[in-house]
């Protein structure tokens, strides 16, 4: 097993945010020498085609002489986005009961909106 696996077995304090197809593990963990750290991982499902699905995960690991600074920048991050943009969530893409929704009806193409090219030659199929 590699070291990294080892030092990533010790889990001491876990909190789970599930927030749509994004679930986000916040986890206190010890390293050999029984120091804290915390990994904040971002795990996003991918759904194919098939209806099979998988999972692409992306971890930060936050060491304790750093929490004072990322505190720091994570409240005015956040304090900057809520001032400028509310609270209020823009994109419909971001609500639990979003449903992507595919249009059944084809487009009517408007044939005068179609700029006209010299280049284009009109061949019959029967010419082929």
């Amino acid at each position: 097993m590699r070291e990294n696996d080892m030092l990533e077995k010790e889990e001491i304090f876990s909190k789970v945010l599930r927030a749509g197809r994004r679930t986000y593990f916040f986890d206190v963990r010890a390293t050999k020498a029984d120091d804290y750290y915390i990994t904040i991982t971002e795990s996003k499902k991918f759904t194919e085609e098939d209806g099979s699905f998988h999972f692409k995960k992306h971890k930060i690991y936050l060491y304790k002489e750093d929490f004072a600074a990322f505190s720091e920048i994570l409240e005015e991050m956040t304090s900057y986005v809520l001032n400028h943009k509310g609270e209020e969530v823009i994109s419909e893409r971001h609500q639990r009961d979003f449903k992507k929704e595919y249009a059944t009806e084809k487009a009517t193409i408007d044939e005068d909106a179609i700029p006209q090219t010299s280049s284009f030659t009109d061949i019959d199929f029967d010419d082929i």
